[in-house]
């Protein structure tokens, strides 16, 4: 077990900003525990998700369910790392009940990248076949008009990443 607190590390970021990649390098950390919301989100519901609607009803159920989840293993003593969007107030505010709930300390990574480095990144992720999600430019387009930057008044302890 580790002697560092309990922490809930969260990823903020566009699509193919590096969030999963990141969350991997954080996940290595001693007493630490990876969940993934693509891992999740494809396994349970495998072909169903095909728009942003879909997207939405179905994340929402793995965030009801992954809650109560998340925070017994912090209270444990276990720090996690969520590779879930931490990419609207609305999943924050959801997040932040994570943190309130466990009183584990919390770092917000925000991946602060360009759109043409994301859509390049996305691509070349496309082409390589290694993600559960196959996403086009339009999907991208659609994704980011729904992005909202973290902002001070939310209280996260954000770390930025910029490319």
């Amino acid at each position: 077990m580790s002697t560092s607190p309990p922490t809930l590390y969260l990823l903020c970021g566009k699509i193919a900003a590096g969030k999963s990649t990141l969350a991997k390098r954080l996940a290595a950390r001693p007493a630490t525990v990876l969940i993934s919301e693509d891992h999740w989100n494809s396994t349970l519901f495998p072909d169903e998700i095909k728009t942003i609607d879909d997207y939405a009803r179905y994340s929402s159920r793995v965030r009801a369910a992954m809650g109560p989840h998340v925070v017994a293993l912090l209270k444990a003593g276990l720090s996690v790392v969520l590779d879930f969007q931490a990419n609207t107030p609305a999943v924050r505010r959801w997040m932040r009940t994570l943190i309130d709930g466990s009183d584990a300390a919390h770092e917000l990574h925000f991946l602060d990248i360009p759109d043409d480095t994301c859509k390049r990144r996305l691509r070349e992720r496309n082409l390589r076949g290694e993600h559960p999600y196959q996403a086009s430019d339009a999907d991208y387009e659609l994704f980011t008009r729904h992005f909202v930057p973290p902002s001070a008044d939310e209280r996260f302890n954000v770390i930025i990443y910029t490319a």
